[in-house]
């Protein structure tokens, strides 16, 4: 009993979902339904549709249902630390989407939905920490990315079509069984690349913002004892990708 108790999960009721809502710092609507043991996608939220933000990351949802194409209003979506093995077709309908985060999950390329080449205003994608052994080329149509996560997964190249993007400025293709000559190719063939900082200081746990605080601290500090000529990027609002699942990953991979 104990057990069947567990595969449920928590109920999420449309009272708890209401009390859920947050005003984010730009003033839209973000409902926050992260790390609440949910395992099933919750029908009620579809009455909440008109929010422009929905995290339902650090669950144990298995799949993402067709009827996320009701949230047309959404520009932020956060799924990152799940158990999702496949995502919908209908996500592609999500013209708005800004930013969309699947990092820390089981996906294949085989289930990657040809709709996500839709997302034509996508700016950042994380894909990190998934079970990827290809990119596919379709992706290349997303003209607006500047941003994408590739780390920890199988691949073993990454398209021109993706490489070429016109407004890619970060790449983290990461722990990757690339050959030796892609490796080298990776080095170069994107400017500007330092680190790709995917997950907001809001997504972390005290214990993983602290480390990584401290870690992004001794990078300063060897920084200033060792000065660079170029220009140091900042990026304020992001940390390091998924530290605190990236100790657990392989519950996160499929074997």
């Amino acid at each position: 009993k104990r057990k069947a108790k567990g595969q449920k999960g928590k109920k999420i009721t449309l009272k708890i979902a209401k009390n859920s809502i947050r005003i984010s710092p730009d003033g839209g609507r973000r409902l926050d339904l992260s790390l609440m043991g949910i395992t099933i996608f919750p029908k009620c939220i579809l009455k909440l549709a008109e929010v422009d933000e929905l995290d339902l990351s650090r669950n144990r949802l298995k799949k993402i249902p067709n009827s996320i194409q009701n949230f047309q209003k959404l520009r932020w979506l956060d799924l990152h630390s799940n158990q999702l093995e496949e995502l919908p077709e209908a996500i592609g309908t999500l013209q708005n989407l800004f930013y969309l985060n699947i990092c820390n999950n089981k996906l294949t390329t085989k289930n990657l939905p040809e709709g996500l080449k839709l997302l034509k205003n996508l700016h950042i994608l994380n894909l990190g920490l998934n079970c990827l052994d290809s990119i596919p080329t379709s992706l290349g149509a997303l003209k607006e990315l500047t941003q994408i996560g590739l780390f920890d997964n199988a691949l073993t190249t990454i398209p021109n079509s993706v490489k070429n993007l016109p407004k890619l400025k970060k790449l983290n293709a990461q722990r990757n069984p690339f050959p030796a000559e892609e490796q080298e190719e990776h080095a170069h063939s994107i400017k500007h690349i330092e680190t790709l900082y995917l997950v907001e200081e809001k997504d972390l746990c005290s214990s993983c913002l602290k480390m990584c605080q401290n870690e992004r601290g001794k990078l300063d500090k060897l920084k200033n004892v060792t000065p660079s000529p170029s220009k140091k990027p900042s990026f304020p609002l992001l940390l390091t990708p998924n530290s605190s699942a990236k100790n657990n990953q392989e519950e996160w991979r499929l074997r």
